[in-house]
């Protein structure tokens, strides 16, 4: 067996539409589907492909945004290739008063910042591809300044 490549993330969330509001309206994931049988309710977005993100809303009973809890850490969406762009996403995130932490990893350059519900979220530029001749070099964080 040999995975070929992520096929999709589903976060657990105490309201589908806080969280509609965030991804779709705020970040602009197109929303593809809606799921709503049983007391399941979900939404399903898509970058291209049948899915690619979904939520599934959930009690909030027992959750924990502890930095220790086990569970999703975050989930990355790549944005594009350039600073402007960082930059650009970093405008419309403060403007809808979320505050991101900009992150150097070389290979990327990202934000950092959390949903309605605490889950992690990144975005991110792909900055260099030297991880092709050095794997390693993925493994690296400095602090970011974006001007």
């Amino acid at each position: 067996m040999k995975i070929q490549a992520l096929g999709h993330v589903v976060v657990r969330v105490r309201s589908q539409a806080s969280a509609e509001h965030f991804y779709n309206g705020i970040l602009g994931l197109p929303i593809i589907a809606r799921y709503d049988d049983n007391g399941m309710k979900m939404t399903f977005f898509t970058l291209g492909n049948h899915h690619d993100f979904a939520v599934s809303e959930v009690s909030g009973d027992g959750s924990s945004c502890s930095e220790t809890a086990v569970g999703l850490d975050h989930v990355a969406f790549k944005i594009g290739t350039r600073l402007d762009e960082l930059r650009e996403a970093k405008a419309k995130l403060e403007s809808a008063g979320i505050e991101p932490s900009p992150v150097d990893h070389e290979v990327t350059k990202s934000l950092y910042f959390k949903d309605p519900d605490g889950n992690g979220v990144e975005l991110y530029i792909d900055a260099s591809d030297v991880w092709r001749r050095e794997p390693q070099r993925v493994a690296q964080a400095q602090p970011l300044v974006l001007a």
